[in-house]
């Protein structure tokens, strides 16, 4: 149970090949013609047999014959008889070579696969690799060498070409991957188990859609906190979008949208096949960059300044060495040498010149990579330079490219440093751009690492005074609210707005203007009017009664002329907002498909298309995630001091969207928004004008208002979070855990015994590795879940002082199995903390949260040495029994 439920797909121990009779050509399809030479040309370790489905005898004949994966690569018509077969031999997975079965045929193999219990990849996948398994069940042509960088691709002929590429750049794959249309084992599920597969340390992915935007959320955060991993998508214009829909039979949904999932996912995202393979250079040579300053290394000034010019061009920063280190170097280097922005060695660099250049720049902290650019002189040794490259990567623990500008003179140093595994480019640019994509990669976890929970710690919203608003227009058969209304929800949660009131003649006009004090704004209210200042719905600076009387009049009657069909309400008053030198903000919600609700924010005002400034963002949001959002916008320039106006309140800017976020998670039913415009100066904001457009929530959650299921990433459950009491004493937080939670987890584990140690992890391990630690405490709250028990102690110093410390003292998790009805559970308690009830209460509140989600069963395996843990499985109600696989365990199970 403790292997990854893909492994019978991608590492299986035998195969059953289903794909006609090699001595046949004729009668084998293009992909089994393939597929035989393939499997054939190297030595597979496990066991291949080959599977007549004409002539595979009897159901007790195939009873004999097991397998853990059956390749079929038969014409379409023959392929559900052949995984029919698959399940009576005992297969676990199946891979379906073939292409153009559509939508209908699919859904019959997967109906097949489901009922057989096989994990099917495929129809329409050009198959996998797995190079260090000798496997090569792809028609996507020789196996690939081996390494450690893994491939998944939603095309074929993508596949095809970039192995093509590898073979002569000496880029290895750990796992190639062909997805294509309609395909049942899924990307999400290809990248959840790269996230969890030892021998890949990064992953590339080519991809034009995603059928489940939760599941692949969840699955490229699990990756991509314990790795790299870049994506080029297709589709990012609408040309494109509609052509990528039609080949992958995907949902593509908006470019900006995606950009901000990867960017909140933790991925970096590249725009263009040049870009993904400069990408592929970099991640084959494990380079893990941690930050964004580039050092430029040269023998040519012009490179040098091109290479520094496209550095602020992408938004990167140019690494400068620091005075002590600039000194210590200065005297070693020719003396033409300059190194104030660039170490620019000069035309009379040597190769020793570089060897202590880019060894400098690498002990410099002010540096997190170097690029190494050498231009043709006369009388260098471009060779040379490029062999003590190789020397110093070797010692290297930041990233290292290269740049060998020319052609012919140079084609032997390129070889040098592509058998060092140095990633080198052609031109200054596109060096610069691959560390570029890379460094995104530091930038991007931070936003991975943020687990904001549905509500802010700002004063309590009045959710269900909005949810009955929602409600009454929505039992009006409406969809959007009125002004009046939409400032309502806003109030709800604590939004500020302008006062505003309804006036349904122009006498009431008048007395509400005069009543407000002037001067006021007159705008139409109709829920049939978006824009109201586009049919002269809108009044401003109104300074009299007599001319708030008028101006009804004239408003209602424009209106009713320009827009015959609209219902008219009446006319709202309110105070003119009273900031003189405010900026005008725009804070949306759009709603996309397949992602769900997107938080927007930029400029605003009436001219807001055409400056079309829109930073995006998937909730929840946290301070920190508001605060890069407003960052990424355009507007972001003019708020602070700007043009004699002082500073904007940015904390009450980052309040309004962390109040959008508190909207958008609580309230289900929003689908479009716009506050605009929201005026923000040195006072604080007020919202001036909102739009809200509303939907039946889709009913998902079976009646719980918080499950969140109209998200695509699961808020910080914070309602798990109970305090208990402690036998003995004291008392302790049990709570989900959370990223920040890494280094505590990490000392539980140290303290533990070695006997502990080994009844958890099943291994002598003194401490978790990096990838694990990280998959530990970054979860999908959705498909799993991990409670830990804190203990705060307090410690009293030799000056009296005493200082407050937490402590982990155990935790309980639970992972959602493919069957989407049962879990598997983990249980480990301090050694110290053991017979004080934590076991107990542990595992009662991890089967609480299991129930809630509505899984039906909870199991795990226990060692059959380990009395303690069963006779507390016994306790608790669980049955224990025998486990079939390995007579060293007991399986333990619980029906919730």
């Amino acid at each position: 149970m403790d292997k990854h439920y893909l492994t019978p797909l991608f590492a299986p121990a035998s195969i059953a090949i289903l794909a006609g009779k090699a001595d046949e050509p004729e009668n084998l399809t293009s992909y089994a013609q393939a597929l035989h030479p393939a499997l054939r040309a190297q030595r597979f370790a496990g066991s291949l047999q080959f599977v007549d489905t004409h002539t595979s005898g009897t159901l007790a004949d195939l009873a004999q014959r097991k397998a853990d994966l059956a390749i079929v690569a038969l014409p379409p018509a023959e392929v559900p008889a052949a995984l029919e077969v698959a399940g009576r031999i005992g297969c676990r997975a199946a891979l379906v070579l073939s292409s153009g079965m559509d939508a209908d045929q699919a859904a019959r193999l997967k109906k097949i696969a489901r009922r057989e219990g096989l994990y099917l990849l495929g129809p329409n996948s050009l198959g996998f690799q797995r190079p260090h398994l000798q496997l090569n069940a792809s028609a996507a042509g020789p196996l690939a060498r081996d390494g450690s960088l893994a491939l998944v691709c939603q095309s074929g002929a993508l596949t095809a070409s970039i192995l093509d590429w590898a073979r002569n750049n000496a880029v290895g794959f750990s796992t190639v991957v062909s997805l294509g249309p309609n395909t049942d084992v899924d990307i999400a599920q290809v990248l959840d188990f790269l996230a969890h597969d030892a021998r890949t340390q990064s992953i590339v992915v080519y991809m034009e859609g995603i059928s489940n935007a939760r599941r692949f959320m969840s699955a490229l955060r699990s990756a991509a906190n314990a790795k790299p991993v870049v994506v080029l998508k297709a589709g990012r214009k609408p040309a494109g979008n509609e052509a990528a829909q039609t080949h992958s039979g995907t949902i593509v949904g908006s470019d900006d949208v995606f950009d901000a999932a990867l960017r909140r996912a933790g991925a970096v995202r590249v725009r263009s096949f040049v870009e993904l393979f400069s990408a592929a250079k970099c991640l084959a040579s494990r380079y893990r960059p941690v930050g964004k300053r580039l050092a430029i290394v040269t023998n040519g000034g012009g490179p040098g300044v091109l290479a520094a010019d496209w550095v602020n061009e992408i938004l990167l920063s140019l690494g400068k060495l620091s005075p002590e280190t600039a000194r210590a170097l200065a005297p070693r280097l020719p003396p033409l040498a300059s190194l104030s922005d660039l170490i620019d060695l000069s035309e009379d660099a040597g190769a020793e010149h570089y060897r202590l250049a880019i060894e400098a720049a690498c002990q410099d902290r002010q540096v997190d990579g170097v690029l190494a650019i050498h231009s043709p002189k006369a009388g260098s040794d471009a060779s040379a330079v490029a062999t003590a490259l190789a020397e110093v990567k070797r010692s290297m623990s930041k990233p290292l490219l290269a740049c060998w500008m020319g052609d012919t003179s140079v084609v032997p140093a390129r070889a040098i440093l592509l058998e060092a595994a140095i990633p080198s480019f052609r031109t200054p640019e596109a060096a610069v751009g691959a560390f570029g994509n890379i460094a995104s990669f530091y930038q991007n976890q931070q936003l991975l690492q943020q687990t904001p929970p549905p509500l802010s710690t700002l004063a309590k919203p009045d959710i269900e005074g909005a949810r009955l608003v929602i409600e009454s227009v929505l039992a009006e058969r409406r969809k959007v609210l009125t002004e009046m209304e939409s400032k309502t929800l806003l109030a709800a949660f604590h939004i500020p707005v302008t006062k505003t009131i309804l006036a349904r003649s122009a006498h009431e006009a008048m007395m509400i203007a005069t009543q407000m004090g002037f001067p006021v704004a007159l705008k139409i209210d109709s829920p049939d009017i978006s824009h109201k200042s586009d049919v002269g719905g809108v009044a401003l600076n109104i300074h009299s009664g007599t001319a708030a009387r008028d101006a009804y009049t004239d408003m209602v009657q424009r209106v009713a002329h320009l827009q015959p069909q609209a219902r008219i309400n009446g006319v709202t008053v309110q105070n003119m907002a009273g900031a003189r030198r405010g900026r005008e903000i725009c804070i949306g919600l759009v709603t996309d498909d397949p992602f769900g609700p997107v938080i927007t924010f930029g400029a605003g005002g009436t001219m807001i298309e055409l400056i079309d400034d829109r930073a995006m963002e998937l909730p929840p949001l946290n301070q920190f995630l508001a605060r890069r959002l407003i960052e990424r916008s355009r507007v972001a320039e003019t708020l602070g001091e700007w043009r004699g106006a002082s500073a904007v309140d940015h904390d009450a800017l980052e309040q309004v969207l962390l109040r959008v976020s508190e909207m958008v998670c609580a309230l289900p039913q929003l689908r479009e928004m716009d506050i605009n415009p929201l005026i923000v100066d040195a006072q604080g904001v007020v919202a001036v004008d909102a739009r809200i457009a509303i939907d039946h929530a889709a009913n998902t959650s079976g009646g719980r208002a918080d499950s969140f299921s109209h998200l695509a990433i699961l808020p910080y459950p914070a309602r798990y979070e109970q305090l208990w009491p402690m036998r003995g004493g004291g008392e302790y937080l049990v709570r989900p855990i959370h990223p920040d939670d890494a280094q505590m987890l990490q000392q539980l584990v140290q303290n533990l015994s070695p006997e502990s140690r080994y009844f958890r992890f099943i291994s002598s391990m003194v401490e978790l590795p990096a990838s694990m630690l990280a998959r530990f405490t970054l979860i999908d709250y959705d498909r799993e879940m991990a409670l830990v028990a804190v203990f705060r102690e307090r410690t009293v110093g030799d000056d009296g002082d005493s200082t407050e410390t937490e402590r982990i003292v155990g935790v309980s998790r639970y992972v959602t199995n493919p069957d989407q009805s049962s879990c598997e559970f983990a249980l480990v308690v301090a050694d110290d903390f053991n017979g004080k009830g934590l076991g107990s209460r542990l595992m009662l509140s991890i089967m609480d949260v299991a129930r809630d989600k509505g899984l039906a069963e909870m199991e795990g395996l226990v060692l059959a040495n380990n009395p303690g843990m069963l006779k507390l499985m016994r306790s608790l109600g669980f049955v224990v029994k025998p486990y079939s696989d390995d007579t060293d365990f007991r399986l333990v199970t619980h029906t919730l």
